[in-house]
Protein backbone atom coordinates (compact mmCIF):
# COMPACT_ATOMS: atom_id res chain seq x y z
CA UNK A 1 0.00 0.00 0.00
CA UNK A 2 1.44 3.38 -1.00
CA UNK A 3 1.61 5.98 1.76
CA UNK A 4 -0.97 8.72 1.34
CA UNK A 5 -1.22 12.13 2.97
CA UNK A 6 -0.22 12.24 6.62
CA UNK A 7 -2.82 12.35 9.36
CA UNK A 8 -1.73 13.78 12.68
CA UNK A 9 -3.42 11.93 15.51
CA UNK A 10 -2.67 11.41 19.18
CA UNK A 11 0.87 12.65 18.71
CA UNK A 12 1.56 10.10 15.97
CA UNK A 13 2.36 10.70 12.33
CA UNK A 14 0.15 8.22 10.46
CA UNK A 15 1.23 7.45 6.91
CA UNK A 16 -1.79 5.26 6.17
CA UNK A 17 -5.03 7.13 5.40
CA UNK A 18 -6.96 3.96 4.55
CA UNK A 19 -10.63 3.66 5.61
CA UNK A 20 -9.55 1.14 8.26
CA UNK A 21 -7.12 3.60 9.89
CA UNK A 22 -9.55 6.51 9.67
CA UNK A 23 -12.25 4.36 11.29
CA UNK A 24 -9.88 3.16 14.02
CA UNK A 25 -8.73 6.69 14.71
CA UNK A 26 -12.27 7.99 15.10
CA UNK A 27 -13.29 4.99 17.21
CA UNK A 28 -10.42 5.56 19.63
CA UNK A 29 -11.05 9.29 19.74
CA UNK A 30 -14.66 8.73 20.76
CA UNK A 31 -13.77 5.93 23.17
CA UNK A 32 -15.40 3.09 21.24
CA UNK A 33 -12.55 1.20 19.57
CA UNK A 34 -10.28 -1.35 21.25
CA UNK A 35 -6.68 -0.25 21.54
CA UNK A 36 -3.53 -2.29 22.08
CA UNK A 37 -1.74 -1.03 25.18
CA UNK A 38 1.75 -1.80 26.43
CA UNK A 39 1.48 -0.23 29.87
CA UNK A 40 5.15 -0.49 30.82
CA UNK A 41 6.35 0.99 27.53
CA UNK A 42 3.77 3.77 27.54
CA UNK A 43 4.75 4.76 31.08
CA UNK A 44 8.39 4.99 29.95
CA UNK A 45 7.39 7.10 26.95
CA UNK A 46 5.35 9.47 29.09
CA UNK A 47 8.25 9.74 31.55
CA UNK A 48 10.57 10.63 28.66
CA UNK A 49 8.22 13.39 27.48
CA UNK A 50 7.96 14.77 31.01
CA UNK A 51 11.75 14.59 31.44
CA UNK A 52 12.28 16.40 28.14
CA UNK A 53 9.98 19.23 29.25
CA UNK A 54 11.94 19.61 32.51
CA UNK A 55 15.30 19.55 30.74
CA UNK A 56 14.03 22.18 28.29
CA UNK A 57 13.27 24.36 31.31
CA UNK A 58 16.80 23.83 32.64
CA UNK A 59 18.15 24.68 29.18
CA UNK A 60 16.15 27.91 29.08
CA UNK A 61 17.37 28.91 32.56
CA UNK A 62 20.95 28.03 31.63
CA UNK A 63 20.77 30.30 28.61
CA UNK A 64 19.34 33.07 30.77
CA UNK A 65 22.23 32.63 33.22
CA UNK A 66 24.71 32.84 30.34
CA UNK A 67 23.14 36.10 29.18
CA UNK A 68 23.24 37.58 32.70
CA UNK A 69 26.86 36.55 33.23
CA UNK A 70 27.84 38.05 29.89
CA UNK A 71 26.12 41.33 30.81
CA UNK A 72 27.82 41.32 34.23
CA UNK A 73 31.22 40.81 32.60
CA UNK A 74 30.66 43.71 30.23
CA UNK A 75 29.77 45.97 33.16
CA UNK A 76 32.75 44.84 35.25
CA UNK A 77 35.10 45.35 32.34
CA UNK A 78 33.82 48.89 31.76
CA UNK A 79 33.99 49.64 35.48
CA UNK A 80 37.57 48.37 35.66
CA UNK A 81 38.55 50.61 32.75
CA UNK A 82 36.90 53.60 34.43
CA UNK A 83 38.74 52.93 37.72
CA UNK A 84 42.05 52.53 35.89
CA UNK A 85 41.55 55.81 34.04
CA UNK A 86 40.67 57.65 37.25
CA UNK A 87 43.70 56.11 38.97
CA UNK A 88 45.93 57.88 36.43
CA UNK A 89 44.07 61.18 36.74
CA UNK A 90 43.47 61.32 40.49
CA UNK A 91 46.81 61.30 42.35
CA UNK A 92 45.14 61.66 45.73
CA UNK A 93 43.07 58.48 45.10
CA UNK A 94 45.46 56.66 42.79
CA UNK A 95 45.94 53.69 45.12
CA UNK A 96 42.24 53.25 45.89
CA UNK A 97 41.18 53.47 42.24
CA UNK A 98 44.08 51.22 41.31
CA UNK A 99 43.24 48.27 43.52
CA UNK A 100 39.56 48.54 42.57
CA UNK A 101 40.57 48.39 38.91
CA UNK A 102 42.66 45.28 39.61
CA UNK A 103 39.76 43.69 41.48
CA UNK A 104 37.40 44.22 38.55
CA UNK A 105 40.04 42.85 36.19
CA UNK A 106 40.35 39.69 38.29
CA UNK A 107 36.58 39.34 38.53
CA UNK A 108 36.36 39.59 34.73
CA UNK A 109 38.96 36.88 34.30
CA UNK A 110 37.17 34.54 36.69
CA UNK A 111 33.84 35.46 35.13
CA UNK A 112 35.05 34.53 31.67
CA UNK A 113 36.19 31.17 33.01
CA UNK A 114 32.83 30.58 34.68
CA UNK A 115 31.05 31.67 31.50
CA UNK A 116 33.03 29.09 29.55
CA UNK A 117 31.94 26.36 31.97
CA UNK A 118 28.28 27.41 31.90
CA UNK A 119 28.33 27.65 28.11
CA UNK A 120 29.71 24.11 27.91
CA UNK A 121 26.98 22.94 30.31
CA UNK A 122 24.26 24.61 28.22
CA UNK A 123 25.66 23.21 24.96
CA UNK A 124 25.66 19.66 26.35
CA UNK A 125 22.08 19.94 27.66
CA UNK A 126 21.01 21.33 24.29
CA UNK A 127 22.50 18.32 22.49
CA UNK A 128 20.84 15.92 24.91
CA UNK A 129 17.41 17.54 24.50
CA UNK A 130 17.29 18.51 20.82
CA UNK A 131 19.19 15.56 19.36
CA UNK A 132 19.36 12.54 21.65
CA UNK A 133 15.89 12.79 23.23
CA UNK A 134 14.30 14.05 20.01
CA UNK A 135 15.72 11.12 18.04
CA UNK A 136 14.11 8.68 20.48
CA UNK A 137 10.80 10.55 20.33
CA UNK A 138 10.81 10.34 16.53
CA UNK A 139 11.00 6.55 16.85
CA UNK A 140 8.20 6.76 19.43
CA UNK A 141 6.02 8.61 16.91
CA UNK A 142 6.67 5.92 14.31
CA UNK A 143 5.79 3.28 16.89
CA UNK A 144 2.54 5.06 17.80
CA UNK A 145 1.60 5.31 14.12
CA UNK A 146 2.36 1.61 13.62
CA UNK A 147 0.26 0.75 16.68
CA UNK A 148 -2.74 2.60 15.25
CA UNK A 149 -2.35 0.85 11.88
CA UNK A 150 -1.95 -2.54 13.59
CA UNK A 151 -5.16 -2.07 15.58
CA UNK A 152 -6.99 -0.82 12.49
CA UNK A 153 -6.18 -3.93 10.43
CA UNK A 154 -6.69 -6.19 13.44
CA UNK A 155 -10.21 -4.82 13.85
CA UNK A 156 -10.83 -5.13 10.11
CA UNK A 157 -9.74 -8.78 10.19
CA UNK A 158 -11.91 -9.54 13.22
CA UNK A 159 -14.97 -8.05 11.53
CA UNK A 160 -14.37 -10.01 8.32
CA UNK A 161 -13.89 -13.20 10.35
CA UNK A 162 -17.38 -12.80 11.81
CA UNK A 163 -19.01 -12.46 8.35
CA UNK A 164 -20.22 -15.10 5.88
CA UNK A 165 -17.62 -17.52 4.44
CA UNK A 166 -18.39 -17.53 0.72
CA UNK A 167 -15.84 -17.50 -2.10
CA UNK A 168 -15.70 -13.71 -2.29
CA UNK A 169 -15.22 -13.15 1.42
CA UNK A 170 -12.59 -15.91 1.67
CA UNK A 171 -10.40 -13.97 -0.77
CA UNK A 172 -10.91 -10.76 1.17
CA UNK A 173 -10.19 -12.60 4.42
CA UNK A 174 -6.90 -13.98 3.11
CA UNK A 175 -5.88 -10.54 1.91
CA UNK A 176 -6.84 -8.98 5.24
CA UNK A 177 -4.87 -11.65 7.09
CA UNK A 178 -1.73 -10.91 5.06
CA UNK A 179 -2.12 -7.15 5.54
CA UNK A 180 -2.69 -7.58 9.27
CA UNK A 181 0.40 -9.77 9.62
CA UNK A 182 2.57 -7.20 7.83
CA UNK A 183 1.37 -4.42 10.14
CA UNK A 184 1.77 -6.67 13.17
CA UNK A 185 5.40 -7.35 12.24
CA UNK A 186 6.00 -3.62 11.75
CA UNK A 187 4.39 -2.83 15.11
CA UNK A 188 6.40 -5.48 16.96
CA UNK A 189 9.67 -4.29 15.40
CA UNK A 190 9.07 -0.66 16.29
CA UNK A 191 8.01 -1.61 19.81
CA UNK A 192 11.35 -3.36 20.21
CA UNK A 193 13.19 -0.39 18.68
CA UNK A 194 11.56 2.01 21.14
CA UNK A 195 12.39 -0.20 24.13
CA UNK A 196 16.05 -0.38 23.08
CA UNK A 197 16.31 3.37 22.41
CA UNK A 198 14.71 4.21 25.75
CA UNK A 199 17.22 1.98 27.53
CA UNK A 200 20.22 3.50 25.76
CA UNK A 201 18.85 7.02 26.21
CA UNK A 202 18.54 6.54 29.96
CA UNK A 203 22.11 5.25 30.18
CA UNK A 204 23.41 8.14 28.07
CA UNK A 205 21.43 10.72 30.03
CA UNK A 206 22.88 9.52 33.34
CA UNK A 207 26.42 9.53 31.94
CA UNK A 208 26.09 13.02 30.41
CA UNK A 209 24.34 14.61 33.38
CA UNK A 210 26.74 13.12 35.93
CA UNK A 211 29.57 14.92 34.15
CA UNK A 212 27.70 18.16 33.50
CA UNK A 213 26.27 18.55 37.01
CA UNK A 214 29.71 17.96 38.52
CA UNK A 215 31.17 20.58 36.16
CA UNK A 216 28.44 23.10 36.97
CA UNK A 217 28.75 22.61 40.73
CA UNK A 218 32.55 22.81 40.81
CA UNK A 219 32.72 25.86 38.55
CA UNK A 220 30.02 27.85 40.35
CA UNK A 221 31.38 26.95 43.81
CA UNK A 222 34.93 27.93 42.87
CA UNK A 223 33.79 31.22 41.30
CA UNK A 224 31.77 32.42 44.27
CA UNK A 225 34.48 31.27 46.68
CA UNK A 226 36.95 33.41 44.71
CA UNK A 227 39.14 30.36 44.12
CA UNK A 228 40.74 31.17 40.78
CA UNK A 229 43.02 28.12 40.80
CA UNK A 230 40.17 25.66 41.43
CA UNK A 231 38.06 27.37 38.76
CA UNK A 232 40.80 26.95 36.16
CA UNK A 233 41.42 23.36 37.26
CA UNK A 234 37.72 22.61 36.74
CA UNK A 235 37.93 23.65 33.09
CA UNK A 236 41.10 21.62 32.63
CA UNK A 237 39.43 18.59 34.22
CA UNK A 238 36.62 18.72 31.66
CA UNK A 239 38.88 19.70 28.73
CA UNK A 240 37.12 23.04 28.18
CA UNK A 241 39.18 25.54 26.22
CA UNK A 242 38.46 29.26 26.40
CA UNK A 243 38.96 31.44 23.35
CA UNK A 244 42.15 33.52 23.68
CA UNK A 245 41.76 37.23 24.55
CA UNK A 246 41.21 39.38 21.49
CA UNK A 247 40.33 36.43 19.26
CA UNK A 248 37.82 37.42 16.59
CA UNK A 249 35.19 34.86 17.46
CA UNK A 250 31.57 35.27 18.54
CA UNK A 251 31.02 35.95 22.22
CA UNK A 252 29.68 33.21 24.46
CA UNK A 253 26.29 34.88 24.26
CA UNK A 254 26.34 35.11 20.47
CA UNK A 255 27.22 31.41 20.18
CA UNK A 256 23.96 30.44 21.92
Amino acid sequence: MKPALCLVAMGALVMDSSPQCTKQLLSERFGRGSRTVDLELELQIELLRETKRKYESVLQLGRALTAHLYSLLQTQHALGDAFADLSQKSPELQEEFGYNAETQKLLCKNGETLLGAVNFFVSSINTLVTKTMEDTLMTVKQYEAARLEYDAYRTDLEELSLGPRDAATRGRLESAQATFQAHRDKYEKLRGDVAIKLKFLEENKIKVMHKQLLLFHNAVSAYFAGNQKQLEQTLQQFNIKLRPPGAEKPSWLEEQ
